[in-house]
């Protein structure tokens, strides 16, 4: 979807050059808006406080609504406002399809908003369709250092380098030794993220796979029916077993499918 117009929240005194006109035409302007996610018009309101302990209500416009509440001056990210933020979304997930926005998405105006709802709709409307009763999981996996006997063991190269630096020690041979066990582990580690993709991609409506790096060779979300999640636990557990000496394998979930909100063509003038 497109996310709302974001901007952020500023606080302290006014720009020089303001003055009290200027600043009670400030005072009465429409505030800034603080969004949570887009639902199908229906739901109910979250009881839950949102951010800045303000109350969330729920904006409609064509048969959709935003859970949103009044922006606070001041946005960052203190870690009660990150579980209130969640803990709306919770509420808002447990009545239905949700497309979740992440912390600290503003729109300037309710009008703003409306419009954008407004002009979006069948987009958004396609989107929780697509995530109607299924909900996120992501899936890490970091490199396992140390099994460098069964590496050896395995790899003629690595052997017949171990052996000559044994036979011959110094410390460049070392080095050298070091440095291809090393790459030799982030290898072994790599097919077996590559492995776990095989096997769960096929368990998910959809897949997004995330940034990697060096250590962290596997990031990757799932969208799974909710009925599905069970079967996806197991298949995750028994990875984590049988491929524990070379990936370290973390579970997350399940989320809101934040992953799976599609960004739209956003309108002119955005």
């Amino acid at each position: 979807m497109t996310a709302p117009t974001t901007s952020a929240p500023t606080a302290g005194a006014p720009t020089a050059g303001s003055d009290a006109t200027t600043a009670g035409a400030a005072a009465e302007a429409p505030r800034a808006l603080y969004v949570y996610g887009i639902t199908p018009a229906g739901v109910d309101t979250p009881r839950s406080p949102g951010v800045d302990g303000a109350p969330v209500r729920l904006l409609t416009e064509s048969a959709l609504c935003a859970a949103v509440s009044s922006a606070p001056a001041r946005l960052r990210p203190r870690r009660r406002d990150l579980l209130a933020h969640q803990a709306v979304l919770d509420e808002l997930a447990a009545q239905g399809p949700l497309l979740p926005m992440r912390f600290a998405v503003l729109s300037p105006r309710p009008d703003a908003l409306a419009s954008q709802l407004r002009a979006d709709a069948a987009h958004l409307k396609q989107q929780l369709d697509d995530v109607r009763g299924c909900v996120e999981f992501n899936v890490k996996g970091s490199v396992v250092p140390g099994h460098f006997a069964d590496l050896v063991r395995r790899d003629e190269g690595l052997r017949a380098l171990a052996l000559r630096t044994r036979r011959r020690p110094d410390y460049e041979g070392n080095v050298r030794l070091g440095e291809a066990l090393a790459r030799g582990v982030r290898r072994e580690a790599g097919r077996a993220a590559g492995d776990v993709l095989d096997r769960l991609a096929p368990l998910a409506v959809r897949t997004v796979r995330g940034q990697t790096d060096d250590e962290q060779v596997l990031s990757a979300s799932f969208l799974l029916r909710a009925a599905d999640e069970e079967r996806f636990r197991q298949a995750v557990d028994e990875l984590a077993r049988t491929c524990g000496d070379r990936l370290a394998i973390s579970l997350t979930g399940p989320l809101p499918c934040y992953s799976f909100v599609d960004p739209g063509p956003a309108p002119d003038g955005r």
